[in-house]
């Protein structure tokens, strides 16, 4: 089949899915032409513990995306996430050598950043800056050429387990896939959900996925807080398994069809079937009680997380309020429960921006496959200058990915 453009492939990498979409990119125009997505087996918290089976799961989802694309997928753009990955922030300083600013200074006072003590088992992936400060002039995004005695950094860090990362990116490599490039999720579906205004004036993001629910915190288009909880959809639907006395697999299928978060959107003595761990018959169960168990767990969560919103002291500037996106940001009044918790206006996050299979994609679920296909879309000028190289290992990859999603934020 002729082609018009460019496939570039997102791939996303969960607890519970794997989804792989294919962009078709013409004069920087996306259309999705092929989406797959199956189930995540071998994958706990964002981290592998059975290599065989998360293969396979990559390897179903390609496959699907490629039959509906109609061409073969050899590379990919992909994400990172898990809980084994921390970020905070830091200030370097230094003293200006030629007064005037050069980018041998900003990378000396990135360095500066790094100068932080970190458990033994983490290493830093980035600095992230957030405003560079020469003299007593803030808030400046870009110093160089800037005449002055002292430049300051502040950044946000990226710790993580190497070990995690490199595991993930080779069982995509053992699915017979190269891995172009790598950013974290969270960065990824920004891309496809947020728009430049609500990164500038302040907005609050979630990914509430199957394994993790992760936030990121931007402000002056720049990310001013992270954190990754080791909880999420999975939970709820273990809650349900052991509430109701259920098989985990029922639970499944009970949360998607009948789960609901507020009691006020039930009918008054709705019942539901519900099937009863070993073999016994099953029972009627009223509805209620189902939502009750979702609802404790989903309000433990959102109260973690407007706990972290206060801990950053950031929940004043989020003019854009809170966007949520992710696997299980799809459960009825989950919305209406946020906005009561966070105390702030809350939306569904879904990818924009794109045309093509507008009706599959429009589902939170897709949100970082199709962000990993912007993003990438805007770091493919400084790969034609030399800036990349796709034979790099797998660690530079992941730099490389940092790399550009800064340059191109900056």
């Amino acid at each position: 089949m002729e082609r018009k453009g460019e496939l570039i492939v997102g791939l996303d990498i969960g607890t519970t899915k794997v989804c792989a979409v294919v962009g078709e990119v013409a004069e920087a125009n996306i259309d999705v032409i092929g989406v797959g997505c199956h189930p995540a087996h071998g994958m706990e918290r964002g981290v592998v513990i059975n290599v065989e089976d998360i293969v396979s799961s990559i390897k179903r989802a390609v496959e699907e995306a490629e039959l509906m694309a109609k061409c073969e997928i050899r590379s990919v753009h992909t994400g990172i996430s898990g809980i084994h990955i921390q970020g905070f922030n830091s200030q370097g300083a230094i003293a200006l050598k030629h007064r005037e600013v050069r980018k041998k200074d900003v990378e000396r006072v990135i360095e500066e950043a790094k100068k932080i003590s970190i458990p033994s088992d983490k290493e830093i992936i980035r600095v992230l800056p957030q405003e560079f400060i020469v003299d007593d002039r803030g808030d400046i995004r870009d110093p160089i050429g800037i005449v002055g005695e002292r430049l300051e950094v502040k950044g946000h860090v990226i710790t993580a387990c190497l070990n995690s990362i490199e595991t993930v990116l080779k069982c995509i490599e053992k699915a017979g896939l190269d891995v172009v490039n790598v950013i974290l999720q969270p960065m990824a579906a920004s891309e496809a959900i947020l728009t430049e205004d609500e990164k500038t004036l302040g907005v609050g993001l979630v990914d509430f996925g199957g394994g993790t629910t992760d936030l990121a915190i931007f402000f002056n288009n720049s990310i001013r807080h992270t954190a990754i909880l080791g909880v999420g959809g999975v939970n709820i639907t273990k809650d349900i398994a052991l509430g109701l006395r259920t098989p985990i697999s029922e639970a499944e299928k009970i949360k998607i069809h009948h789960g609901t978060v507020t009691i006020d959107l039930l009918e008054e003595d709705e019942q539901i079937k519900v099937p009863i761990i070993g073999n016994h018959k099953p029972q009627l169960v009223p509805k209620s009680v189902l939502t009750q168990i979702i609802q404790a767990r989903v309000e433990q969560i959102l109260v973690r997380l407007e706990q972290e919103l206060r801990n950053a002291e950031l929940k004043e500037v989020l003019v854009g309020g809170m966007v949520i996106t992710g696997g299980s940001s799809i459960l009825p009044g989950l919305l209406e429960e946020a906005e009561q918790i966070f105390g702030l206006p809350t939306r569904l996050g879904y990818p924009q921006g794109v045309g093509g299979l507008v009706d599959i994609i429009r589902n939170p679920i897709y949100a970082t496959a199709v962000g990993l296909i912007k993003h990438s879309i805007k770091g493919q000028k400084k790969q034609q200058q030399g800036l990349f190289e796709r034979k790099k290992g797998v660690w530079n990859r992941f730099i490389t990915g940092f790399e550009d999603w800064f340059k191109k934020a900056f």
